[in-house]
């Protein structure tokens, strides 16, 4: 474990940074010389060495001039970090083997401009920030979301080589940054009525045999019940009208996590289920269907909509995880 390593993980034993902002003060930067830095340093050691082998006084002053020069850029690197402030942002959810986002508020309270900030997690790739005098700019840093489950990426990585790229300042501000992952989606048959589908004889509003008349759109409603002769006439109409129906029977399918085994020759694999699940999710709301989701030990109710997807997609997330 090289000298590097041991430092960081002596540093990410602490925790998150509860005091929100995360102030960047003088103990929390560190600096060290660039390799670019390192070579010019060896320069200046060479043509001072021949300023003093020829007895130049104008290579003494370019020198001293150039070393002078370093100096003012070490301080200005250290000081575009000194006094930023860092606050946590919210991350949407992805699926597994997709790309977390993670936003983060950098604000400086200083009149001087702070430039070519450079941002990561872990071994991520970088990305790059300018902020304005007083104000407050927003950044989204990528992260690999390799597994299922709740992401908390860690510290976040903010450094700068900026003005002259001879020295490296970096901070490792702890924000609560977390993303939730949903299983990656495995696309699969819906499962057949045999297995997956419950017929559920209902009278009333909830049928499809014999129309009833119009009532508003609600966002559960399937954009095929819209009356869209009644919207053709009527075409400055607020809101959208549905039919309405009566008598039949309105079927629902349950997503069940023992008819998931039998969908893929691999679906017996826990994740690999629970891929499948995430599937027939995803497809049972693009067709607009009602559908539950039965896992062991848990079971949501047959519904419909954003909000009862990212229910079940939660769900099968934070699965044993």
């Amino acid at each position: 474990m090289s000298l590097r390593q041991r430092f960081e993980q002596w540093l990410f034993e602490y925790g998150i940074d509860e005091q929100l902002p995360i102030a960047l003060t003088r103990r929390r930067i560190f600096i060290l010389p660039t390799g670019t830095g390192l070579l010019y340093a060896l320069v200046l050691c060479t043509m001072l060495v021949g300023a003093i082998n020829y007895y130049l006084s104008l290579g003494h002053a370019l020198v001293f001039l150039l070393a002078g020069l370093g100096m003012v850029a070490m301080l200005q690197t250290f000081r575009n970090l000194l006094g930023l402030r860092v606050s946590p942002g919210r991350a949407e959810p992805v699926f597994a083997g997709e790309t977390a986002q993670f936003t983060l508020y950098v604000e400086n309270p200083w009149p001087e401009t702070r430039r070519a900030l450079e941002l990561a997690i872990g071994k991520n790739p970088r990305v790059t920030l300018n902020v304005p005098p007083g104000e407050q700019a927003s950044i989204a840093i990528p992260c690999a979301a390799a597994r299922r489950g709740r992401l908390e990426p860690g510290r976040v990585t903010l450094a700068s080589r900026y003005p002259l790229g001879l020295f490296y300042a970096w901070s490792y501000p702890h924000p609560p940054l977390s993303c939730l992952v949903y299983p990656q989606p495995l696309s699969a048959p819906l499962p057949p009525s045999s297995s997956g589908w419950e017929a559920v004889g209902r009278r009333g509003r909830s049928g499809q045999e014999d129309f009833s008349g119009l009532r508003e759109r609600q966002p559960n409603d399937s954009p095929r019940h819209i009356a869209w002769k009644t919207v053709a006439r009527d075409f400055d109409h607020r809101p959208l009208l549905v039919k309405q129906f009566d008598g039949g029977a309105a079927e629902e399918l349950w997503l069940d996590w023992e008819t998931a085994a039998t969908a893929t020759a691999r679906a017996r694999d826990i994740e690999t289920r629970l891929s499948v699940l995430t599937g027939w999710v995803l497809a049972a709301e693009r067709e607009q269907i009602r559908y539950g989701l039965r896992l062991p030990g848990r079971a949501i109710a047959p519904d419909c909509g954003p909000a009862h997807r990212d229910a079940c997609l939660e769900a099968l997330a934070l699965h044993h995880a």
